[in-house]
């Protein structure tokens, strides 16, 4: 799915996707465990960052200086609301660039919408993007290829490679696998917690 046309789609959601998850504890527990691996600066990357809320919350509790960044630009609205202290930036993740570097990078629940194609493409930027010692957790799907699924009243695209493609790119970029977990099984939602050396 094209990002500008991903971006609309959650731009009609975002101020349901605001309430719905501002004070929700979704992701906090995983979130918590990767803050444990976290060693040196506080700098985070929050790549599809949404509206903000929880997650940003709190890293921002933990001293973290956060980035983040989305391709709605309605979520970007209400982020900047709700964490004035915080860098937004209305960016596709596969084309965004920049010259920091980040001491904890979290993609929740937003790279299972990349294009197939880019799913290693992202992971190597994300890595790369890392300070070292930096941890980088994120989620995808335990299946491979895409699909399409309504939600809202629309349809949404998912991807996936899967959990070995997953792994195969972290080691290859030198990264330490320090946990995996299918968190909602029978659900196939995953989440990986991985250090840089």
């Amino acid at each position: 799915m094209n990002p500008k046309e991903l971006g609309k789609k959650y731009d009609k959601i975002a101020q349901w996707w605001h309430e719905k998850h501002h004070d929700s504890r979704y992701g906090l527990k995983q979130l918590e465990l990767a803050l444990k691996f976290v060693s040196g600066g506080r700098s985070a990357l929050d790549v599809g960052c949404g509206a903000g809320g929880r997650i940003i919350s709190k890293l921002e509790d933990q001293g973290f200086v956060v980035t983040g960044v989305d391709v709605s630009e309605e979520m970007i609205t209400l982020a900047i609301q709700n964490h004035p202290n915080c860098s937004f930036y209305v960016k596709d993740i596969c084309t965004w660039e920049t010259e920091k570097k980040f001491n904890l990078i979290i993609a929740w629940d937003s790279i299972f919408h990349l294009p197939l194609h880019m799913h290693r493409a992202v992971i190597d930027k994300l890595c790369y993007l890392l300070e070292n010692g930096g941890v980088l957790i994120y989620t995808f799907g335990n299946a491979i290829g895409e699909h399409t699924d309504m939600w809202h009243e629309d349809e949404f695209y998912y991807s996936s490679i899967g959990i070995n493609d997953n792994l195969t790119a972290l080691i290859n970029n030198k990264l330490t696998i320090m946990h995996l977990e299918l968190d909602q099984f029978p659900e196939k939602h995953v989440y990986v917690v991985a250090r840089k050396p």
